[in-house]
């Protein structure tokens, strides 16, 4: 049978001497590179049709193995190919860890067709030992994905880490402040920089990032409403916006307690930024340092543990203040729906399982309740 030829970059097919044909295209490598692919078939349409896919796949940018790739091959490639531009800088930083420090050096060198579900559970334990179950069973997730991505690219047929259960981790104890706790902070920040700052944390639930995040143009004081927008993120050397967690804004109304330490703030920039003169670098931030550059989100974690060592108050994280609203909300009576828009979750069950504290007093309570329904009723034999 005469060869066809076919468009340039689209391969070409010849018989071979034992009566198959045979069909070799140039195709992207999981790597970034190319390399030549060969096809066999019994007919030359069933040759042809093997050409036309790997042509199809090489145009849609498909990478197809002439050989099968390693996961040392294959996750810098998903990070670069499918995570980076589509999930948030802090996402692709921290798969970038877990792939740099615990996947690679634990199974990077097998093959994907060739990593089995022994291959995982020993990758799991060995990063449960060298840094925690926690961690492991973030590396678990972020395998999982990248396999999920070879999955659909048809590079591999079942993704095994589905096969294998992610390490049991217990759940941090929540020990947020109680409403008398939170006002003695509350006192001993009054007079600290960023005293608005933690007011804000501390009434709304702000995340540490949202709180830095907000613009003047997010706060409205007449109409006593606050716009979450974007947040204030550092990723390695970098300090950026970016927006909220969940990519959404959303509206707050501001509470009374919340509009003199906003006004205070304001006051307080104006008089900086006219001392600084030429020097003061305008941002439009509600919070900035004496030049007007955006705080460090470290920084304002740091403030709050030498405000909260001050007050002698139990240690608790900035975000634990955030709990501590949730909480503090549901005690008065607050739908769980309305704490999770106030709190920007995508999820009720993130408000209800986790940024809720249920207190002493709260299930002493609940049980008097029970006492007083159930001695309405004499008991009966």
């Amino acid at each position: 049978m005469a060869r066809k030829r076919n468009p340039n970059g689209a391969g070409s097919i010849w018989q071979r001497k034992d009566g198959r044909y045979e069909a070799r295209v140039y195709v992207p490598q999981p790597d970034g590179t190319r390399a030549r692919k060969t096809v066999y078939g019994a007919t030359w349409e069933e040759c042809d049709a093997k050409r036309q896919e790997l042509v199809r796949r090489d145009r849609q940018g498909i990478p197809t193995p002439t050989r099968s790739a390693k996961l040392s091959e294959w996750l810098p490639y998903w990070l670069e190919q499918f995570v980076k531009g589509d999930r948030k800088k802090t996402t692709y930083a921290k798969y970038e860890t877990h792939v740099r420090l615990y996947l690679i050096p634990n199974i990077g060198t097998k093959r994907l067709e060739n990593l089995g579900a022994a291959d995982v559970r020993r990758m799991l334990a060995a990063v449960s030992t060298q840094a925690s179950p926690a961690t492991a069973k973030e590396s678990h997730r972020v395998l999982r994905s990248a396999l999920s991505a070879a999955c659909r690219e048809e590079l591999i047929s079942r993704n095994v880490v589905k096969l294998v259960p992610a390490p049991r981790v217990e759940q941090r104890e929540l020990k947020p402040w109680d409403l008398e706790q939170t006002t003695t902070f509350l006192e001993a920040a009054r007079g600290d920089a960023l005293y608005a700052a933690f007011v804000l944390a501390v009434a709304l639930g702000l995340r540490r990032g949202e709180v830095l995040g907000l613009r003047w143009s997010d706060i409205d004081l007449e109409r006593r409403t606050l716009t979450v927008r974007n947040q204030i993120q550092r990723v390695q050397n970098e300090l950026y916006a970016d927006s909220t967690k969940n990519r959404r804004s959303r509206v707050i109304p501001l509470p009374l307690m919340c509009v003199p330490p906003l006004r205070w703030q304001r006051l307080r920039q104006a008089a900086q930024r006219d001392s600084a003169g030429q020097d003061w670098q305008d941002s439009s931030y509600v919070f900035t340092t004496r030049s007007g550059r955006t705080v460090e989100p470290m920084n304002l974690s740091r403030s709050f543990q030498r405000l909260t060592e001050a007050a002698r108050l139990p240690r608790i994280r900035l975000h634990d203040a955030r709990h501590g609203c949730a909480t503090l909300l549901f005690a008065a009576g607050v739908p769980a729906r309305v704490v999770m828009e106030i709190l920007g979750h995508s999820q009720i069950a993130v408000t209800m399982n986790i940024y809720t504290h249920v207190s002493d007093e709260r299930r002493r309570e609940a049980m008097g309740h029970m006492d007083r329904l159930l001695r309405r009723r004499p008991m009966t034999n």
